[in-house]
């Protein structure tokens, strides 16, 4: 019988569990919990309370959630994270989700549960340090970016790759809520009263928005690697021994610096949120310190197996024989990785979707603090990026707009 599509209930997803090879004793009593947060799709935690087995069943919705069926959206979305799940952890082993089954017809990816992490937004709120994530997550970028582009891969495999991770529908949302909306007065915008003064500035601003239109048309033509599209710090679950890259429902072939840039930027909102997350001056420095150690240790390690990854493995005979070549692409990449994370800042502040580093903040004084202070970190990293030499360049704007 033909399976055709339809939102599955928490005793459809325990039967599917149940088919699932390894995982669960045979006739275990299993519970289902519906889980998701976000807006696009259903989360299902299925576990066995007597065994401690356990998987988490995603399926995405034909609408966002909280706009309802008004808001349509392609299931082909749950086939490209699918298979940029599987292609990541052959590119960077242990870095995502084991995925344990993908069905098409019910636009479902059952996959490793990873309920012993938290979400790193939420540790980061938390002033959690996570000694080993610059080095994790470098290494997840550099070889799922390097690895996937014309440096590290046979260039006509490159373009069925580029084929299949056609995404426009997402791609369309993050061109307008990242590139677009914030920098007019649309319908979109959700823009906390006291900064509307800033706002309209940021409207008014046209060196501003010149180097967004940028970065746009980067984003909307540079196909180098295939991005993770969406790498915020809600799309990490860590520990302080362990990090997991998940939801590459917006996966595309884009520029490499934006996913870079989307890490940075997420934390630099944190940064910019310490003074409620800290518990007291102090402590606000130190871990406001961290943060800044943990962006330059990211760009550096990065940078260094990258360059090692191109020593080594490069197929592009041209890009490692011409003298200098390198240089001028590590230096452009960074240049893009700074561009594109001051936009991320931006739209958080008073775009569609914010974030609760800054949200969350109960004191409306200091919350409108942090939301100046990150929108004036994000802008300055937007206006100075194509001046960048090194990573120091972003450490400068951050202690000179504000520490």
């Amino acid at each position: 019988m033909t399976t055709t599509y339809r939102p599955l209930t928490e005793q459809e997803a325990i039967e599917i569990a149940r088919t699932i090879e390894g995982i669960f004793p045979e006739g275990a009593d299993l519970k289902s919990r519906e889980i998701g947060d976000g807006n696009l799709n259903l989360v299902f935690h299925i576990t066995d309370p007597a065994s401690g087995s356990s998987l988490i069943m995603k399926q995405a919705l034909p609408y966002a959630k909280v706009v309802g069926e008004s808001w349509p959206l392609t299931l082909d979305r749950a086939r490209i994270e699918s298979e940029s799940l599987i292609l990541q952890n052959k590119l960077a082993p242990g870095l995502v989700p084991q995925v344990y089954r993908y069905d098409a017809a019910l636009a479902l990816t059952v996959m490793e549960d990873l309920s012993s992490h938290v979400i790193m937004r939420r540790g980061l709120m938390d002033t959690i340090d996570y000694p080993l994530f610059a080095d994790h997550i470098s290494t997840f970028l550099a070889r799922t970016l390097f690895l996937t582009s014309d440096l590290g891969m046979n260039q006509q495999e490159k373009k069925l790759l580029v084929r299949d991770f056609i995404n426009p529908e997402l791609c369309k949302i993050t061109e307008e809520l990242i590139f677009d909306d914030p920098y007019t007065d649309a319908e979109t915008n959700n823009i906390p009263a006291p900064i509307r003064d800033a706002v309209e500035a940021i409207w008014q601003d046209g060196e501003l928005q010149f180097e967004v239109a940028l970065l746009r048309q980067k984003f909307l033509t540079s196909a180098e690697a295939l991005l993770h599209g969406d790498l915020h710090t809600g799309s990490i679950f860590i520990t302080p021994e362990s990090t997991k890259v998940i939801d590459p429902e917006f996966a595309y072939y884009g520029p490499m610096g934006f996913d870079i840039g989307a890490v940075i930027g997420n934390l630099l909102l944190n940064f910019a949120a310490q003074e409620h997350w800290s518990s007291d001056a102090d402590a606000r420095a130190r871990y406001r310190t961290n943060l800044l150690t943990m962006i330059e240790s990211i760009w550096t390690q990065f940078e260094t197996k990258f360059r090692a990854l191109w020593n080594e493995q490069s197929v592009d005979r041209l890009a490692s024989a011409a003298p200098g070549y390198q240089d001028f692409y590590m230096k452009r990449l960074l240049q893009d990785t700074i561009g594109f994370a001051g936009c991320k800042m931006v739209r958080r502040v008073y775009g569609l979707a914010h974030v609760a580093d800054i949200d969350a903040i109960t004191d409306e004084t200091v919350r409108e603090k942090a939301q100046r202070l990150a929108l004036a970190i994000g802008t300055a990293l937007i206006r100075g990026n194509r001046q960048a030499e090194t990573i120091g360049h972003v450490i400068d704007i951050v202690k000179k707009e504000g520490f």
